[in-house]
């Protein structure tokens, strides 16, 4: 209840401020008295307003049951070895980046190193108002054009890595899961050598029978508290997965739809021979292939979340 509260004193506040810098502006505009250089100051400050009014009436669509939540996210190596690994890891960067631009928290719960560089799997949680709402347009498979950094020969190379994104589920969503369908597997996690080795199975990995999924953490020395993490995962991985089947069954007839679900391509990165990022569901593009890298993504997920809002898909994921 308190996250609610402060989500609508947040709203409240914003729609007063840019009330107050509407009313300012007309003010100094009277007094401008043809002053280039005032009217100038006024119309930045009103193209700042009207981009935080933008933003703002996009985050207002985020009424999903669980789009004000946490979120996981989870991101898988392509076939490719190395190059698909590193690709994974970039991902993950560049994530972990637009978290901090938002003031979000990250914190690392799994991961499995490649053999020579990067990532074969690692999972995330981001902390921070509304990160599944603006996350969950990242499902699917993201495709790497570059020269390789690992091809001696400066060959061009295709890279694929996959990102799932799930809720955190709140307490006050119960998701059954019957526990004879489950099995549980502890194993040493990875990390620092020396006086910092783990020497105690506190790894924990639950595979779901049933549904075929994994869940696996390894972020505390506690074998009970990554046990209890790993079970959220489970859980929020189970309730994706029905959200998933609701949003297929709704758009059986949505051909176009078919291309956002998990294990299509969605989005392609191509750094040579130039420089372009483009979003293959909504052909939102731009050739800023470094400051996407960055983390600065939020023109794709805007662009997603409008997109679905207009196809009748994104304001409620209970139905």
């Amino acid at each position: 209840m308190m996250r609610e509260r402060q989500r609508l004193a947040d709203g409240i506040a914003m729609v007063e401020s840019l009330q107050q810098e509407s009313a300012d502006a007309e003010e100094l505009l009277e007094l401008a008295d043809g002053d280039a250089s005032m009217i100038e100051d006024i119309e930045r400050t009103l193209t700042r307003a009207a981009e935080r009014a933008e933003k703002a009436e996009l985050a207002a669509l985020l009424s999903g049951e669980v789009d004000a939540n946490d979120a996981f996210v989870q991101i898988n190596a392509g076939e490719g070895g190395t190059e698909s690994q590193d690709w994974a890891n970039i991902l993950r960067r560049m994530y972990t980046r637009w978290a901090d631009a938002h003031g979000m928290q990250v914190e690392e719960l799994d991961e499995r190193e490649g053999e020579e560089a990067g990532i074969k799997s690692a999972t995330i949680q981001i902390k921070g108002e509304n990160a599944y709402g603006w996350l969950k347009s990242e499902q699917g498979v993201h495709r790497l054009v570059r020269i390789s950094p690992f091809d001696s020969s400066a060959r061009r190379h295709t890279s694929f890595a996959s990102v799932s994104v799930s809720p955190v589920i709140d307490d006050n969503i119960e998701i059954e899961i019957n526990p004879s369908d489950v099995r549980t597997d502890t194993y040493r996690a990875s990390g620092a050598g020396g006086q910092h080795i783990n020497k105690t199975d506190s790894a924990v990995r639950l595979t779901h029978a049933p549904s075929g999924i994994v869940v696996a953490c390894q972020v505390s020395r506690s074998q009970h508290q990554n046990r209890d993490q790993a079970w959220r995962m489970l859980r929020s991985k189970l309730y994706e997965l029905e959200l998933q089947k609701r949003r297929d069954a709704a758009d059986v007839a949505n051909a176009a739809k078919s291309a956002i679900g998990f294990g299509h391509q969605i989005r392609s990165y191509v750094l040579q021979p130039y420089q372009m990022v483009k979003d293959l569901r909504t052909e939102v593009e731009t050739s800023d292939t470094q400051g996407v890298l960055d983390g600065d993504i939020d023109r794709f997920l805007s662009a997603a979340l409008a997109a679905a809002v207009k196809q009748g898909n994104g304001t409620d994921d209970s139905t």
